[in-house]
């Protein structure tokens, strides 16, 4: 076996139910040991793909963050609208897809700057990057329990998106 591989091994029939278009690679795949899913990471998206359709298919902008659990083998990925978590353990194979998950989401962050909340309340605002379009956009991630309808948390976006905004010269 090589110690580098220059294409993730990836089967045919997987690859046919991507439909990837011209010029998306893929850059690193495992499967789950417990659904048999394909998870896939491409140049612009994160897929996850069954023996009879693309279940998921997102592109990297809108994952918030991924945490690799490496005594369980389990990736846990986050999504920038706060739905629920993506989680898939890989019993030990040869991938690089936790290594590939940060990278592609790095890719994507622009600027970022958290919001000035009083208390234990968190978010930030982030500018990124959509890899397909190559456009910038604002995007507001609020912590567990922070309301974006709350005045104090509405104000600290606004003014922390149009600081961000202002330096990327949106």
């Amino acid at each position: 076996m090589p110690l580098f591989r220059s294409r993730p091994q990836v089967p045919d029939d997987v690859l046919a139910r991507l439909e990837l278009p011209r010029g998306e690679k893929v850059l690193a795949a495992a499967v789950d040991a417990n659904t048999g899913a394909h998870v896939v990471a491409t140049t612009l998206h994160l897929a996850v793909v069954t023996d009879r359709s693309v279940a998921l298919r997102k592109p990297w902008h809108l994952v918030d963050a991924g945490q690799w659990e490496p005594q369980t083998w389990t990736l846990t990925v986050t999504w920038v609208d706060g739905s629920r978590p993506g989680q898939w353990t890989f019993a030990p194979q040869d991938t690089r897809l936790p290594e590939t998950v940060h990278e592609r989401v790095q890719s994507t962050v622009v600027l970022s700057e958290p919001l000035p909340l009083t208390g234990r309340r968190r978010g930030r605002v982030v500018i990124r990057r959509d890899l397909q379009t190559g456009g910038l956009l604002t995007q507001t991630v609020l912590g567990r329990g922070v309301r974006g309808d709350d005045p104090e948390v509405a104000a600290a976006v606004s003014r922390v998106s149009a600081y961000l905004q202002e330096q990327v010269g949106l």
